[in-house]
């Protein structure tokens, strides 16, 4: 994005742009029309799409996940009044494009998938990737276990992915965790799913999950404990670990994200998934993705909306944890009455 454009500045950092003086539907799409790492010298959390999907098992499509998250991120805000935070004001923020990664070899993609994290790392603390189908998520918990140790993961999803192979195929978008689980990049003392729902393969999915170090709040479950009850259990489980959040977007009911590439019926609220995220601004989250978002099964970009707001509560709950009070009044677009 051409450097004239006027972007919000606060507390230091450059933020998105700003809709007082620009319409939020011009220009290139940014996740939250933020800047791009050429913009700015210092970077907290590095932004990053992976439009890879070799990996999936039923539907295709989530290799167009990242566009169709930026394009629904247009209308984000610099300020979250349910967090009380203004996130591009406690962190340098910036989207820094795609990981290029190979659709015809799962293999090359994923070891692509891992230098291009371990690079992006060097230069910003914290990552929030846009995918891309689940698969995914193992080199990028390869590369956060080289800086980090084994981390938790919190993995919100409708499936367990923590099975064992396709086809005989070891890494699909079935398998992340369970290798994962195998390769040691997990502390298996405090990693949880929520959201888990739908028919299993045999009773021994379960005990295998069990036995790679997870624990299950499943769907039917979240109703009667509650978005606090939820928080709890989370936090409780992680204590100070360093966590990971894995957000794959059919977690959600299909009637909140219809575009995604294995559909279960039962799922979790936007409302309610978006309060239980803000519940890790009290945790030690070092890293998150979100995933399986398929456009091409979308309606009227309601899981692309809904994707990009998990993405703006993550990235508030990175801001929270953030030592040091900062200003949250901007130098400019902060006035009353701006633009929607």
């Amino acid at each position: 994005m051409s450097a004239d454009i006027p972007r919000i500045v606060d507390g230091g950092h450059l933020g998105p742009v700003d809709a007082s003086l620009t319409p939020r539907f011009a220009g290139p799409a940014t996740f939250a029309l933020l800047p791009t790492p050429d913009q700015i010298s210092d970077l907290d959390v590095a932004i990053v799409g992976v439009p890879f999907d070799a990996g999936v098992s039923f539907r295709p499509g989530a290799r167009f996940g990242p566009e169709h998250i930026r394009t629904s991120s247009r209308l984000l805000r610099p300020y979250n009044p349910a967090a009380d935070v203004s996130p591009f004001a406690r962190l340098q923020v910036a989207d820094c494009g795609d990981i290029a990664a190979n659709p015809f070899s799962i293999e090359d993609a994923v070891a692509q998938i891992q230098r291009g994290a371990d690079a992006l790392s060097e230069r910003a603390g914290r990552l929030l990737t846009l995918g891309g189908d689940h698969t995914i998520a193992l080199p990028l918990l390869r590369s956060l276990a080289r800086r980090h140790g084994p981390v938790a993961v919190v993995h919100f999803d409708a499936h367990l992915d923590t099975w064992d192979t396709y086809f005989g195929a070891p890494t699909t978008h079935g398998t992340p965790f369970r290798r994962a689980s195998e390769e040691g990049l997990l502390d298996t003392s405090a990693c949880l799913h929520v959201g888990i729902r739908g028919p299993l393969y045999g009773a021994r999915d379960l005990v295998d999950d069990r036995d790679l170090g997870f624990q299950i709040i499943p769907a039917t479950e979240v109703p009667e404990l509650g978005v606090r009850g939820v928080i709890e259990q989370i936090r409780a489980r992680v204590g100070e670990r360093p966590v990971y959040v894995s957000v794959d977007i059919d977690v959600l009911d299909p009637a909140f994200a219809p575009g995604t590439g294995t559909p279960e019926s039962g799922g979790l609220l936007s409302r309610e998934l978006l309060a239980v995220l803000r519940g890790f601004a009290q945790t030690n989250i070092v890293g998150a993705d979100i995933v399986e978002v398929a456009p091409a099964y979308d309606h009227a970009a309601i899981t692309g909306i809904a994707a990009a707001h998990v993405g703006y509560e993550l990235l508030s709950a990175m801001a929270l944890a953030a030592a040091g009070p900062v200003p949250t009044t901007g130098s400019s677009g902060d006035q009353t009455g701006a633009p929607a």
